[in-house]
C-alpha cells in the first residue's frame, strides 16, 4: 500500500505517508494563501525520509486524500460570493426570519440565555437578493400551481443585474418533487450557458439536503453555494499541484459524514469539519482493532480542541441538523464538539472574574504564538507551555520552528502580569490551568449530555498538543487511563488515509414499531423494505459514477429510534436489511433496547411509551486497504521495564504544585514498548511532546503508542 493523506488545519498541515509498510508522519505550517505550498513542504519531509523525489512518490501512490478546514474558515471570515436566491413566491421572508432563532444559533449557552441582546449573524444572502417565482407543489409533491417559466427568466435576469455570482434555488416541497427546481436549472443554463464567460453556478436545495424542513434545507443550500467558489478554486489548485507533480489519479476529499469521494462528487458543505471527523474515524478503527471499548476522541491542535465519542461496537453519533458557524443546516455529519482551545489560543485578562481567559481567538500559523518570533505580540497557550519548561526551544517541531522564550515572557508580562499582580510563571500556570479546565468541562458536558460516565471511557489524546495537555484534562474528570495513539501528532491524517469511499442517504419519517395505545406491532413490511431499497440504490449509483465495481459496494443500515416522544434518539445498527414478519420487527426492537440500556443503564428502557423510527439511513461504501494497528494495550505491571538513562533534565512547573520540579527528559525513539516512566517526565519527539504530570505513569506500547496511567 502506497498512500498520501493530508489534514490541512488552521495552524499546521499534517501529512501521513504509507509506503510499502513504512509509516511516515510530517508537519508544516499551513500556508493559507496557497494550501499547496504547505502540502508540498510537509510532503517534502516525508520523501526525504524515503530518499525519493516528490514526483516519484506522487506518480506511484494509489491515492491522495485531503481533509481540510478551508470551508469552515471561509464561512467564519465571510469570504464568499454574492448570492442570489429563488424561492416559491410568498416565501421570500423564510430565510431572513430564520424561524426567529437565527440570532441564537451558534451562540454558547450564556449567549442563548440572553437572547434580547444576542446579535444576529450577518446574512449570507441579502434580503433584496431573494426573489419569488410563481409555482407551488403541495406536501405530497402534487401540482398546485405550474411553474411560470417567463417569470423565472425575469427573476433570474433581475438577480444577475443586481450582481448575483451564484444562484441558489430552494422551492417549497422540492424534496418531495424536485421537478420545478430541475426545470429552473435548465432555464438558467439556457439563459447563461456554461461555455459563456458570464455563466453562473446554480445550487438546487433538494440535491444538497434530502430531508423535509424548508428553512434548514434553504440554509444548507445557501451555505453550500457560499462555499462553492472558494472550495472549487482551492481544491482545484491542490489538484493542479498534484497533476504538475505527475499524480494522475482522482483526488479524494474527506466528507464530514465519515467517508470520502472524488472531488467531482463532493459538495462544499460536506467538507466542513472534515479534518476532525477524520480523527474520529481513526479512533473508531483503532478502538475496534485494539479492543479498547468506549473511547472519547480528543484532538488538540494549534487552533481548536475537537471532541468525538465512539462507543463499543463502532456506533458513531451523528448531528442531523448541525449548526455550522451561526447557521442551522440539514446534513448528516459525524457529531463532534469544537472548543476554541488550542496551542495558539490567545490568553487575555478577564476583568469580570479577575483571572485569565483563553480563546476562542487563535494566533493561527501567521503570525502564530509570540514565541514563534513571526510578529505575534499576544500570549498564547504555547507561550505558557514553553515558559513552564515543557517545550524545548531549540527542538520544537523537529527544530524547524525555533522558539524565543524572551518573546513569550514579554507577551505574558505585558498582557497579564500587571492586571493579575503576579509573576510570569504564575500567569503561565493560570493559562495552563484555565485551558485544561475549559477542555475538561467541554469533555464532561459532552459525555454527560449523552448519558455516559467519563470513568467508562478511554481518552484518546492526539493532535500536536494532545499528549502535552492530556494529564491535566483527565485528572479533572477522574479518567485514569489515556492513550496517545500511534502517529498521534498526525492522527487525523491517519484517519483520512483509512477512510472508505462512502455516501450516506437518509429519509426522515414517522414509523411506529410499537404503538403502546393499541399494542399494535408494525406490519407494513413493504414500506420499510421499499425505503431501504431506494436508499441503497441511490448510494450504489453514487459509487458507480466514480468507477467502483458494483460487486465491491457494501451497505450499512442504521435506524434512529426513540421511546415515545422522548427528545433523545439512539442509533441502532441493524444487521438485517429487510423485514418480513413479526420476528424481524421484534429483532429491531430488541437491538434498540439493548443499545438504549448500554447507554442509559439497564432498566431505563420505556417500551410502555411506544417505539418509533425517526430516520432510516443507509451508508453505501467500498472498503479500501487500511493501516493495521497492532496490539497496543499496556503490558501488565509485572512485565514493565525500567527506562534507559534520560537525555537530560529541565525545570518544569505544574499546576497545583509549589515550586519547580527537576524533570527528566527522554527521546521517544529511545523508549521501547513495555518501558514505564513515573511522572513528572517529558518524552519528546520531532512532532509532539508527551508530558507526564506528577501522579501519572507513562507506559510505552507498540507502534509508538503511549499510555498515561494514574499512579
Amino acid at each position: 500500500m502506497r498512500r498520501v493523506s493530508v489534514d490541512i488545519g488552521g495552524t499546521f498541515t499534517d501529512c501521513f505517508v504509507v509506503w510499502d509498510g513504512k509509516y511516515i508522519e510530517a508537519k508544516a505550517l499551513t500556508t493559507h494563501h496557497n494550501l499547496a505550498l504547505g502540502f508540498n513542504e510537509a510532503l517534502s519531509k516525508a520523501y526525504h525520509v524515503l530518499g525519493l523525489e516528490l514526483e516519484e512518490i506522487l506518480s506511484q501512490v494509489d491515492s491522495v486524500r485531503y481533509a481540510t478546514t478551508l470551508g469552515t474558515n471561509a464561512l467564519i471570515e465571510h469570504k464568499g460570493p454574492k448570492i442570489g436566491m429563488l424561492v416559491t413566491a410568498g416565501f421570500e421572508a423564510t430565510v431572513p426570519l430564520s424561524r426567529a432563532r437565527g440570532y441564537g444559533e451558534g451562540l454558547d449557552n450564556l449567549g442563548q440565555q440572553d437572547m434580547p441582546n444576542a446579535q444576529r449573524p450577518d446574512p449570507l444572502v441579502l434580503p433584496h437578493m431573494i426573489c419569488g417565482v410563481r409555482e407551488r407543489l403541495d406536501f405530497q409533491g402534487k401540482l398546485v400551481m405550474p411553474l411560470d417559466e417567463d417569470d423565472v427568466r425575469v427573476q433570474i435576469r433581475a438577480l444577475v443585474d443586481k450582481g448575483a455570482e451564484i444562484i441558489v434555488v430552494a422551492l417549497v416541497n422540492a424534496v418531495v418533487n424536485p421537478e420545478h427546481e430541475q426545470r429552473i436549472e435548465e432555464i438558467l443554463l439556457d439563459e447563461y450557458p456554461s461555455h459563456l464567460l458570464g455563466a453562473i453556478p446554480v445550487i438546487l436545495s433538494h440535491q444538497v439536503a434530502g430531508r423535509k424542513g424548508e428553512y434548514v434545507r434553504a440554509t444548507s443550500a445557501i451555505v453550500d453555494g457560499y462555499l462553492h467558489s472558494t472550495m472549487y478554486h482551492a481544491l482545484s489548485a491542490l489538484e493542479q499541484n498534484l497533476r504538475a507533480h505527475r499524480y494522475e489519479k482522482p483526488m479524494l476529499v474527506i466528507h464530514n459524514s465519515g467517508g470520502m469521494a472524488q472531488l467531482n462528487s463532493t459538495d462544499a458543505l460536506q467538507t466542513i469539519h472534515s479534518g476532525p471527523v477524520s480523527g474520529i474515524a481513526a479512533s473508531e478503527h483503532l478502538a475496534m482493532q485494539a479492543g479498547l471499548g468506549n473511547v472519547v476522541a480528543t484532538d488538540m491542535g494549534g487552533t481548536s480542541y475537537d471532541i468525538g465519542i465512539v462507543v463499543d461496537g463502532g456506533i458513531k453519533h451523528y448531528d442531523f441538523n448541525p449548526v455550522i458557524d451561526r447557521w442551522l443546516v440539514s446534513v448528516p455529519m459525524v457529531h463532534l464538539v469544537t472548543l476554541g482551545a488550542g496551542g495558539g489560543s490567545i490568553a487575555s485578562y478577564d476583568r469580570m472574574y479577575d483571572t485569565v481567559k483563553c480563546g476562542p481567538e487563535s494566533a493561527g500559523s501567521d503570525p502564530g504564538p509570540a514565541c514563534y518570533d513571526r510578529g505575534g505580540m499576544r500570549p498564547t497557550v504555547t507561550d505558557a507551555d514553553l515558559l513552564l519548561g515543557y517545550l524545548d526551544p531549540k527542538n520544537y517541531a523537529g527544530g524547524s520552528i525555533p522558539l524565543n522564550p524572551r518573546r513569550a515572557s514579554a507577551a505574558i508580562e505585558d498582557a497579564l502580569c500587571d492586571d493579575l499582580d503576579c509573576s510570569v510563571i504564575e500567569a503561565a500556570l493560570l493559562i495552563r490551568e484555565k485551558v485544561d479546565d475549559n477542555m475538561a468541562n467541554g469533555l464532561f458536558t459532552e459525555l454527560r449530555a449523552r448519558g455516559y460516565d467519563p470513568k467508562e471511557f478511554t481518552m484518546l489524546a492526539y493532535g500536536g498538543n494532545g499528549p502535552l495537555h492530556c494529564c491535566g484534562i483527565a485528572q479533572n474528570l477522574n479518567i485514569d487511563k489515556i492513550l496517545a495513539p500511534p502517529m498521534s501528532s498526525v492522527f487525523s491524517a491517519v484517519g483520512a488515509g483509512n477512510m472508505h469511499q462512502l455516501h450516506i442517504h437518509e429519509q426522515s419519517l414517522y414509523m411506529v414499531l410499537y404503538d403502546s395505545n393499541t399494542r399494535h406491532i408494525f406490519d407494513d413490511y413493504t414500506r420499510f423494505n421499499r425505503i431501504v431499497a431506494e436508499l441503497k440504490e441511490q448510494g450504489t449509483q453514487d459509487l458507480l459514477r466514480q468507477g467502483i465495481a458494483k460487486d465491491d459496494i457494501c451497505h450499512n443500515l442504521e435506524l434512529d429510534m426513540r421511546y415515545g416522544n422522548q427528545l433523545v434518539q439512539t442509533t441502532a445498527v441493524i444487521p438485517k436489511h429487510e423485514v418480513h414478519g413479526p420476528g424481524d420487527v421484534l429483532a429491531l426492537i430488541s437491538q434498540f433496547s439493548n443499545d438504549y440500556g448500554k447507554r442509559f443503564g439497564e432498566g431505563s428502557q420505556a417500551p410502555e411509551a411506544g417505539i418509533r423510527i425517526n430516520t432510516i439511513r443507509v451508508a453505501a461504501f467500498v472498503r479500501h486497504e487500511t493501516v493495521e494497528f497492532e496490539d497496543i494495550k499496556p503490558v501488565p505491571p509485572e512485565q514493565r521495564r525500567k527506562p534507559p538513562a534520560p537525555a537530560g533534565t529541565r525545570k518544569c512547573h505544574f499546576v497545583g504544585h509549589e515550586g519547580s520540579f527537576e524533570t527528566r527528559v527522554w527521546s521517544r525513539s529511545a523508549i521501547e514498548p513495555g518501558v514505564e516512566i513515573p511522572g513528572p517526565a517529558i518524552i519528546a519527539s520531532e512532532v509532539t511532546t508527551f508530558l507526564v504530570n506528577p501522579g501519572w505513569n507513562f507506559v510505552a506500547a507498540k507502534q509508538g503508542a503511549s499510555w498515561f496511567l494514574r499512579a
